[in-house]
């Protein structure tokens, strides 16, 4: 099979499209015959190494995939059954998805829902996947359209722009923060309301400011984070799930303890199989197929190692889906 390899040895580190042996995939259950995969910005600081994301060596990049089964020692699985895996250590400690096979343990696999495509699925991937999860959240917490305003920053992403489409496609009002703010037009016609600069949340702020956030899905971390929770409204929601500006959160507990602010963590790699398909059946259901479409480029496992350093770069909107076959 091809495969994306990443190396580090006493030559340094390195990525490469080479071809590996099947009988090297490694244990599970299923294997499967990839037909998309997909480049998140984790795979791109893997393959680049501009991060320590990998924890063995060698490994195949990629925290998503989609396929067929092509052999199964699973009763809960049969050749021909159409399978998706995000998250579980792909591509870290466990060979991912940008190759064209996979060997993976069967309670990883859910069974691609009714509409979908393995291209559409990789086209939401871990990223639409993680925003669902906002989504969810908000909703567990009690907020519905009509509360107020839904900042979602990092809307240019692939994951704030999926919250973006789902948000507002259930009807809540969204305010799209981006760096990127000649997006605007792309951010409104995934149903932003509004889209304001990033800069007006991204340097370092006061404990409180003025309320205005009824909820939050924020993928940026860091002053970013911090300004969201210090001018979301009394009893608002905001969901956490990224880091793009870092990893700090130079904040103080007024939100909280004056506001009754809820900062709400999302994790999507581990996420329970019961969670998981819940989010992805409403997937399947909500996001809208223009939307998904406009969202997504498509790239051949050839060009991939070359769009990570794009990607890094800030110079990809959305999500790229990665067809292994070409």
């Amino acid at each position: 099979m091809q495969a994306i390899i990443i190396d580090k040895d006493n030559d340094g580190y390195r990525s490469r499209l080479t071809t590996v042996p099947d009988g090297e995939l490694p244990d599970g259950d299923v294997t499967v015959a990839i037909e998309y995969s997909t480049l998140n910005y984790k795979d791109a600081l893997a393959i680049t190494g501009s991060s320590p994301v990998v924890r063995t060596f060698p490994m195949i990049p990629g925290v998503d995939l989609a396929g067929t089964v092509a052999e199964s020692s699973s009763p809960d699985y049969l050749v021909g059954d159409r399978v998706l895996v995000t998250g579980h250590g792909l591509g870290e400690t466990h060979w991912g998805g940008l190759a064209q096979k996979a060997r993976v343990p069967s309670d990883w696999l859910i069974e691609i829902p009714k509409p979908l495509t393995s291209s559409q699925a990789m086209g939401i991937g871990t990223a639409g996947f993680t925003a669902m999860l906002c989504v969810l959240a908000l909703e567990d917490a009690g907020l519905r359209p009509g509360d107020g305003e839904i900042v979602v920053t990092g809307a240019s992403g692939g994951v704030g722009g999926a919250a973006v489409s789902l948000l507002a496609g259930a009807g809540f009002d969204v305010v799209a923060a981006t760096g990127r703010t000649e997006q605007a037009d792309y951010l409104t016609t995934l149903g932003a309301a509004g889209v304001m600069d990033r800069a007006e949340l991204s340097e370092p702020g006061k404990p409180l400011g003025k309320e205005r956030w009824a909820g939050a899905v924020d993928t940026v971390g860091s002053h970013t984070l911090a300004n969201v929770c210090a001018t979301t409204r009394y009893g608002g929601t905001v969901t956490a799930c990224g880091l793009a500006q870092g990893m700090d959160f130079p904040a103080t507990v007024a939100p909280f303890i004056l506001r009754g602010v809820t900062l709400k963590g999302i994790e999507s790699v581990y996420c329970p199989p019961a969670r998981r398909k819940l989010a992805w059946d409403r997937l399947a259901s909500d996001f809208e197929p223009a939307h998904l479409e406009l969202m997504t480029t498509e790239v051949g496992l050839s060009e991939t190692i070359e769009q990570a350093s794009t990607l890094l770069a800030g110079n990809v909107r959305g999500r790229i889906t990665v067809d292994v076959n070409r």
